[in-house]
């Protein structure tokens, strides 16, 4: 049993890994279907164009992989993104995790630049994901699309509006934030995650 990070054609992939072993873990970055179903844990980071990402899932078959995982999943920036059921970036059907849940794209409300790119706190803070993790943290994002509030809703934070900085259900977990970039705070939430 080892911890993954899938292999797929997405940014920011290796940061992910300098964070994991920051940690003291040993990871895997792969996409072989065996190694994905014997892993402890699976993280699907990155950043990425969620049409040309999910073409790339579906033609390789993962999309089904990734839906049919049993061990705690984390999807991070696009990866979160990719877990919800559709994104208006490129028009996407995207992979139905997070079912009824549709990515938007950011709409200025008060001369907002686009995309957010850079510190931000989050609050409302309800999973073991964020244990130890004060509400009100800050962390750092880059992404100009966003899943609105909803039942999986597990953090949320303010640009534009409210929105979920991070969504829950089943083993499967997700932050729209960067955790790998996110400081002390952001190994903590790692931490958190790799202890599911």
């Amino acid at each position: 049993m080892s911890t993954i990070i899938l292999k797929y054609p997405a940014g920011n992939i290796f940061s992910v890994k300098s964070a994991l072993n920051h940690l003291g873990e040993e990871c895997v970055i792969t996409d072989d279907v065996q190694q994905l179903r014997a892993a402890s844990h699976i993280i699907i980071p990155g950043q990425g164009e969620a049409a040309i990402t999910m073409d790339y899932l579906r033609k390789t078959g993962l999309d089904k992989v990734i839906t049919s995982l049993q061990c705690p999943v984390l999807g991070i920036c696009i990866g979160m993104q990719l877990m919800c059921e559709s994104s208006e970036e490129g028009d996407a059907k995207c992979l139905g995790i997070f079912p009824g849940v549709k990515v938007a794209r950011f709409r200025p409300q008060s001369g907002e630049k686009i995309p957010q790119m850079g510190w931000n706190n989050i609050r409302s803070l309800s999973s073991p994901l964020f244990d130890g993790v004060p509400d009100g943290s800050y962390v750092y994002f880059v992404h100009s699309y966003y899943a609105p509030l909803c039942s999986y809703t597990i953090a949320q934070t303010d640009f534009c509006g409210l929105y979920s900085a991070s969504l829950h259900k089943d083993n499967f977990y997700a932050v729209q934030f960067h955790p790998e970039k996110s400081g002390d705070t952001g190994l903590h939430i790692l931490d958190n995650f790799l202890k599911l």
